[in-house]
């Protein structure tokens, strides 16, 4: 053995060497598959924002038409005014350059439509003059300061706004225009209109919509200023141009842009079909998203091993010359082995924990992120409007109204839903130190937000203020006092009694109610996700709100507890730290 190598060693040596290897193309593999989902996770929002916000914009148009169709199917200067200032445009609806009214008319009802329009606006004239047949004059726009220059205006005399318009009459439903330059925008850049009609009376067929159209409600958008309304460049890691076929309507590949990236890690084109056009995305990762999703960690763990390997082979050598030192050192090797394996291990568990949180996650997101709840509520507003408006047919039952009713319960118990999913992933996400908080001042604002009186809540104990993650502290406190509330029978009877107690570096809060109580069967089922006891009338809850509370306390090493019996109440205790704890010290408090 003396001054050679034998084939075991050697057998070792390449074995750590696989190892090693292995450990780098995993980490790398790692890393590249987190990129790759960072890259779509961003990819999608930039979609969703774009697709999100134009039917926000939508619904204010539809608002417009609603508006004008119960005025009789006109409305005055006055009275859109009045409307516009209602719809509060540039607080809710940035990036929208004004919202007006358009009038469809054939060459014979010009003259009486100028007269009508002048009564209101003496100097009113339609312009520019073109050799189309069908005349589409703005007659009106808000706020007017801005958008002068576009009142009466004919959008029949350009293709594009045009062919949008007449595409928006004959299918009933809201269109954009392709790129057009807006009369109002003096920096003359890309934009677009956005139109939605209006008839007289009930149409079906394309032939009724031609014949009975009076207008449309439309919108001017500077593309620029649309994309500006949006999540902020600084806050995304990639950049985006917009094509409308061969028009490129929008562009943040800057060169001059100092996180571009020249070679960007991911870029896709994605098409949006968004209202008779189809825009198509070109998206490309920046320098930040290079700077977040580096390789320099699997390349530390490929030389460190390798490094590894270099010892190995020393030590080999040396234990070949001395096999007592050798066997000696082997032994201490081997223990450190065992316990960088020991220490491996927390850390596969914590992270198959981790895994089974996302990917519990993913899937609630998959199958009720996805449901198109605000379709489906502003079609059963349209639904539940067109019948109003119509006498009772024959043969329909008084059952419509009720499954109106139904649906809109279960969009807003999707709603709840799925707020109630996103506040769970992002329970911990405030950890540090806030601002004061005082718990008498907390307690007031929670009467109040829950509508109770004066003595309902009761405040008691030494620890009047909360200094540590009082974010998180306040989603603790309104889920449980909400839960009380929610399940209590007679909530004017309702009494909630709060005590504090300092107990070393953290603070002991219990919450104790008189309600109807939860059987000891059920006391680790209602911190699961998803699980809620439903008690005679009691309100449908998403089963979420336990399950934040839970999570939120374990955040800080802490642990929920639950003392009720039926009919004798409830009190939920948990304790809080008073100032940032390190995550080693695994704190917890007794269940009940």
């Amino acid at each position: 053995m003396e001054g050679r190598v034998s084939a075991v060693h050697v057998a070792v040596i390449a074995l750590s060497l696989l190892m090693t290897i292995g450990a780098w193309q995993f980490s790398k593999n790692q890393i590249a598959t987190r990129s790759a989902a960072g890259f779509e996770v961003a990819r999608d929002q930039a979609l969703g924002l774009i697709a999100e916000r134009m039917a926000k914009y939508e619904d204010a148009l539809w608002a417009g038409v609603s508006t004008i169709q119960s005025h009789g199917g006109d409305v005055s200067r006055d009275q859109w005014r009045t409307f516009a200032e209602t719809l509060r445009i540039d607080e809710k609806y940035p990036g929208i350059s004004g919202i007006g009214v358009i009038h469809y008319l054939d060459q014979a009802e010009v003259p009486s439509y100028l007269a009508e329009r002048r009564i209101e606006r003496p100097d009113f004239r339609i312009h520019p003059e073109h050799l189309d047949p069908s005349f589409m004059p703005i007659s009106f726009i808000e706020p007017e300061a801005t958008n002068a220059a576009a009142v009466g205006l004919d959008v029949a005399h350009e293709l594009n706004r045009r062919t949008a318009a007449l595409a928006s009459r004959d299918t009933g439903e809201a269109q954009i225009t392709g790129p057009i330059f807006l009369v109002q925008d003096t920096g003359h850049t890309p934009g677009f209109l956005f139109y939605a009609p209006f008839y007289d009376g009930r149409v079906d067929t394309v032939s009724e919509r031609q014949d009975r159209i009076l207008g449309a409600v439309y919108a001017p958008f500077v593309v620029r200023k649309l994309m500006e309304g949006l999540l902020s460049k600084d806050l995304r890691d990639v950049r985006f141009s917009i094509d409308d076929g061969n028009h490129t309507i929008y562009d943040e590949h800057e060169p001059e842009d100092a996180l571009t990236d020249p070679d960007p890690m991911f870029a896709e084109r994605a098409s949006l079909d968004l209202y008779g056009r189809k825009w198509t995305l070109d998206i490309r990762t920046n320098l930040a998203f290079r700077d977040s999703n580096t390789f320099a960690q699997p390349t530390i763990v490929l030389f460190a091993g390798l490094l590894i390997e270099a010892l190995i082979i020393a030590l080999l050598v040396l234990m070949s010359r001395a096999n007592r030192q050798a066997i000696s050192y082997a032994d201490e090797v081997t223990d450190q082995l065992k316990l960088e394996s020991s220490k491996l291990a927390e850390v596969n568990n914590e992270l198959s924990t981790k895994n089974e949180e996302l990917e519990q996650f993913v899937y609630v997101a998959s199958h009720d992120l996805k449901t198109p709840i605000r379709g489906i509520a502003a079609l059963t507003d349209m639904l539940e409007e067109d019948l109003a408006e119509r006498p009772a047919a024959a043969g329909m039952t008084p059952d419509v109204a009720l499954n109106l009713q139904r649906i809109r319960d279960r969009v807003r118990r999707m709603s709840d839903l799925t707020s109630g999913v996103m506040e769970f992933s992002r329970v911990g996400r405030h950890d540090g130190e806030d601002e004061t908080l005082s718990l008498d001042a907390f307690m007031e604002e929670m009467m109040a937000d829950f509508g109770l009186v004066d003595g309902q809540i009761a405040l008691s104990g030494d620890v009047r203020s909360i200094c540590f993650d009082t974010f998180n502290f306040r989603r603790v406190m309104e889920n449980i006092v909400g839960n009380a509330i929610k399940y209590h029978q007679d909530v004017e009877r309702l009494v909630i009694t709060i005590r504090t107690e300092s107990r070393a570096d953290r603070c002991h809060v219990s919450i104790s109610d008189n309600g109807p109580g939860i059987d000891p069967r059920f006391h680790g089922k209602i911190f699961q996700i998803f699980q809620t006891l439903r008690i005679g009338d009691a309100p449908e809850s998403t089963g979420i709100g336990l399950a934040i509370v839970k999570k939120a306390v374990e955040r800080h090493d802490g642990r929920i507890t639950l003392t009720s019996l039926p009919g004798s109440g409830a009190t939920f205790g948990f304790d809080w730290p008073h100032e940032a704890m390190g995550r080693s010290s695994n704190r917890t408090v007794e269940a009940a």
